[in-house]
């Protein structure tokens, strides 16, 4: 048992369950909506909706029933009161059970074991590669790439009581927690309005300043001194932001917003450096250097009140001149604490995290074509002539400003690096990229507006999305590789190439399997590629959300890539509840940066056998996903599929909780076509209904055919063997941990949608039956009790607002509603989305 993930499974029920067995008993006194017995009815209604949920019963049939038991003949409105305050109590036991998991986070997870830097360090020194280690760390990095989309429904008043409820438990006192439980139920859990790309982006920086600056500092500091290294010479974490640069699918980002954000993180540093200089200069008191550090107090200061330019060579060149003189006139004293602040100076600048750009192919060719000035086609227009920006132009702004905004960009990044630093804002990423003229397209944009006569200091990403993304992406990429003036911008860039993989997007389109395994496919032939032209190729992963989209334990799945795949560096997304749930606190922000820094470093120096995969082993993975994929294009192109999600599901209400900035689709047309769904409301529906379809569809099919086929145990040898295949079943099984089709069950006997409810229910069963077999588990997530423990009381926890939404959804549907009614059980539905998707922290 990975003593990472848990010690024992009596240690959950210990550390949380019977925490939240005691503290939930506090919730009878909370003040909701004046109904003092709210938190005595809850429990009966849950235990209502498990026993009649699995006797077959339909959420309506359990709503009205309760009703009739307790409350008898009433108005139905006063129904409907309670169905409001049974949601809002249970979506603050769920902050309950976060605050606690966060308290008990070092408790439930070992903190110096597999996986951590202390263990790393120790078979590091067993097998003698330390000066490996020093060598690789000089190239290595890991990007944790901060991005808002709404995977999370906690508004930032609710984050806040979370923090201070946790300090409390750590500390066990019940006067301070009882007391933040009734701030907890005054404080409203939705916006009232949707959040602009800039609210969002203050949001987030808020673990930037609370949280990263604290845990990747410690983490730099500590690993230098074990390495006996200089101060300032370990600089392998970085950070990402994307709220305000975000553009694909979101009208609200403009030139504007993004250098208000721009701004917003430089004077977050700041603000962070000046109260470290404070607290620094309150024990270096020496004269001369005391003084010193008064002067750069001011010019913080003045920086932050009025975005004044400072360099920040000069800024860091003040602080080593402070630490020579420390050493050579003052013996040294306190020079420790110069020392850890220059490690955090050169981590993150005077920008603190990358500013990244991201717009859709779509939005930069309808540029390219407004100021083209050539009568031919951009079709017929070719790559070299783009590159080389041979192709004549007229700059000129559009009435359509998503095309004004795009001819903006490269400005808008030049004056964004003049004032943070080129790190501040030198990424621009293609979403849907399908050919390198789309590469092409963007650098002659940049070329022709904001660099005519200098080289260009930003590096394009592609974003490949789909599977035919996937694989169309190695002859993109050599065509690219084969252009010289694109090689001269490279060479430029330092010979690097950052290619971003949407997992997202892409399970959505191929389904969980498949996905993966091309994934995995397109890493090495672009890691060959790399080598035959020298050209660094490093991997952006559009990850961090549940298993169902590619995500689950992000440790396991990259350190089972091996050598063979590129990973130098370690780039990916963090998003929604997995920023609060992984990065929430100081210890699980150093202990998951620790996982991924681990995992790279793990690949790059030692040598593995069980991570290579054979001919056979590999046409077996391929056979696998071949057959699951197959099974799930069957499904996707069903011709009830898309109604399904439609009719059955809270799909469309998705829009209506006020938790995101971007629409929930690409375009501004009222149909929901699937290629224009967004990966997240997509894949939120379906969990939402407790089917979680992207996150198994078509492994149960596959491994049916390897069972017939007489290669079952082929597979589970290969599940023994393969840590990458292991990381997929098990990422699965948390998925379907998560399903619960008893919820759904009524929906079989649907004239319309029985026949395919009954499909989707036959693959669960079938999937569930065969991965338990070739992983040798009676159950699911039998080797992984921590998480299944706390999957298991969240899951209970909100079986009501599961239930609840379900019956709003079937009434909704009937016919001769008044609109008043209609307009009520459409806000139950939105509200029982919260509490919902919160629950479900524990799946990133």
């Amino acid at each position: 048992m990975d003593q990472n993930k848990q010690k024992s499974s009596t240690d959950y029920y210990q550390k949380v369950g019977l925490k939240y067995q005691l503290y939930n008993s506090l919730f009878l006194t909370l003040p909701i909506g004046g109904i003092k017995d709210i938190g005595i009815l809850v429990p009966i209604l849950i235990e209502s909706c498990r026993t009649n949920l699995l006797e077959g019963k339909s959420p309506k049939y359990i709503v009205e029933h309760f009703f009739e038991l307790h409350f008898g003949e009433q108005e139905e409105e006063k129904y409907f009161n309670f169905l409001f305050r049974v949601i809002q109590f249970i979506e603050r036991q769920v902050v309950l059970i976060d605050a606690i998991e966060d308290a008990t986070f070092p408790d439930l997870n070992n903190m110096e074991g597999s996986g951590s830097i202390t263990d790393l360090l120790t078979k590091v020194s067993r097998e003698k590669k330390q000066e490996e280690l020093l060598e690789k760390l000089s190239d290595f990095s890991i990007r944790s790439v901060l991005t808002a989309h709404p995977t999370q429904f906690y508004p930032g008043r609710v984050l806040a009581i979370i923090t201070d409820l946790a300090k409390a438990i750590e500390q066990n006192d019940i006067d301070l927690i009882n007391s933040y439980l009734m701030q907890l139920g005054m404080t409203p859990f939705f916006n009232k309005e949707k959040p602009t790309p800039y609210d969002e982006a203050v949001n987030i920086t808020w673990y930037l300043e609370n949280i990263f600056y604290h845990s990747v500092g410690n983490i730099i500091i500590s690993l230098r001194k074990k390495l006996h290294l200089k101060p300032g010479e370990l600089q392998f974490i970085r950070l990402g932001f994307w709220p305000g640069g975000d553009r694909d699918g979101n009208p609200f980002v403009n030139s504007k917003i993004t250098l208000d954000v721009a701004r917003r993180l430089k004077e977050t540093i700041l603000k962070c450096y000046y109260t470290d200089i404070r607290l620094i200069r309150r024990r270096i008191s020496f004269r001369g250097v005391y003084e010193r550090f008064l002067d750069i107090e001011q010019n913080l200061l003045t920086c932050i009140r009025k975005y004044k330019y400072w360099d920040f060579e000069t800024f860091r060149e003040e602080i080593q001149s402070i630490l020579t003189e420390l050493n050579e006139n003052h013996n040294g004293v306190y020079k420790e604490l110069v020392e850890d602040f220059l490690d955090r100076m050169n981590v993150f600048g005077f920008y603190f995290a990358s500013l990244d750009y991201r717009q859709d192919r779509e939005i930069i060719e309808n540029t390219l074509e407004h100021i083209l000035t050539t009568n031919t086609e951009l079709s017929h227009i070719s790559v070299n002539t783009l590159f080389s920006g041979k192709a004549t132009c007229k700059i000129s702004q559009s009435t359509d400003e998503s095309i004004s905004d795009t001819l903006n960009t490269f400005t808008t990044m030049k004056e964004i690096q003049a004032v943070n630093g080129e790190k501040g804002c030198n990424r621009y990423i293609i979403s849907n990229c399908r050919s390198d003229k789309d590469i092409a397209s963007a650098f002659y944009i940049a070329k022709q507006t904001a660099y005519q006569n200098e080289k260009i200091p930003i590096d394009f990403i592609p974003l490949f999305e789909s599977i035919d993304d996937f694989e169309n992406a190695e002859k993109i990429m050599s065509k690219l590789f084969s252009n010289q003036d694109y090689k001269n911008h490279l060479a430029s860039r330092g010979n690097k190439q950052t290619v971003m993989l949407g997992f997202s997007d892409g399970t959505k389109d191929g389904g969980y399997m498949c996905a993966n395994w091309n994934i995995f496919k397109v890493r090495e032939v672009l890691s060959t590629l790399s080598e035959k032209t020298g050209i660094k190729i490093v991997f952006f992963d559009g990850r961090g959300g549940p298993p169902a989209r590619g995500g689950g334990n992000t440790h396991n799945y990259y350190v089972s890539l091996g050598s063979k795949i590129a990973s130098s560096e370690i780039q990916l997304t963090i998003q929604g509840q997995t920023i609060s749930s992984k990065f929430g606190t100081k210890e699980s922000a150093r202990f998951n940066l620790e996982q991924l820094i681990t995992a790279g470093l793990d690949n790059i120096i030692f040598n593995d056998d069980h991570k290579k995969l054979n001919d056979e082993e590999y046409k077996l993975l391929d056979e696998i996903s071949s057959l699951s994929y197959r099974a799930y294009d069957e499904l996707k192109n069903h011709s009830l599929f898309t109604s399904f999600l439609i009719e059955m599901t809270p799909l469309k209400y998705y829009n209506r909780t006020n938790i995101g900035s971007r629409p929930d689709k690409r375009n501004k047309s009222e149909q929901k076509e699937f290629n224009q769904l967004r990966a997240i409301p997509f894949v939120g529906a379906w969990s939402q209904i407790k089917q979680n379809i992207p996150g198994f569809y078509g492994l149960g099919t596959a491994l049916k055919k390897m069972e017939d086929n007489g290669k079952i145990k082929i597979v589970a040898q290969l599940y023994l063997k393969s840590q990458f295949f292991r990381s997929i079943i098990e990422n699965s099984m948390q998925s379907m941990c998560k399903t619960f089709f008893p919820l759904t069950q009524y929906m079989k006997n649907d004239s319309i949608y029985g026949e395919f409810w009954s499909l989707l229910k036959h693959e669960y069963d079938l999937t569930e039956r065969l991965i338990l077999q070739v992983s040798g588990q009676k159950v699911l997530l039998e080797k992984n009790q921590n998480i299944k423990e706390s999957i298991a009381l969240r899951e209970e926890t909100v079986l009501p607002l599961l239930v609840i939404q379900q019956y709003a959804l079937m009434r909704i549907r009937e016919k001769g509603l008044t609109n008043n009614q209609k307009e009520t059980l459409e806000k139950i539905i939105i509200r029982s989305l919260f509490g919902n998707i919160n629950a479900s922290r524990n799946s990133a």
